[in-house]
């Protein structure tokens, strides 16, 4: 079995929930740290009250994801992580393009009715 190209570009979009686990109720100071991280990398990101999109070569998202993630399991947190990625050789900008096919779809339908 051959090994796959390390010099291809894998653009990769992930949704990732990072979130600590038994330290309590009120959550939003450790996610805000995990947040920190994601939008100091300089990929592009957005963040819901679920999940963080995330976007860019494959490589650079999981080093974003593990760093992350490590913000708060250096500290003794435990720590869950929710993942979803979309890899897509050859493409970039799907977090908004996708968003925005999806946008004009609905409008379409609400002109046809």
């Amino acid at each position: 079995m051959s090994e796959p190209a390390t010099n291809a570009s894998m653009n990769t979009l992930v949704a990732v929930a990072i979130a600590p686990c038994g330290t309590g109720d009120e959550l939003s100071a450790e996610v805000a740290e995990v947040v920190r991280v994601i939008r100091e990398s300089g990929l592009p990101n957005r963040t819901t009250s679920m999940f963080t999109e995330i976007e860019g070569d494959w490589d650079d998202v999981m080093q974003v994801v593990r760093d992350a993630t490590f913000v708060l399991a250096s500290k003794g947190i435990r720590t869950e992580v929710v993942l979803k990625a979309d890899i897509r050789p050859g493409f970039t900008d799907t977090m908004t393009g996708k968003l925005e096919r999806m946008e004009a779809q609905i409008k379409k339908q609400e002109e046809a009715r």
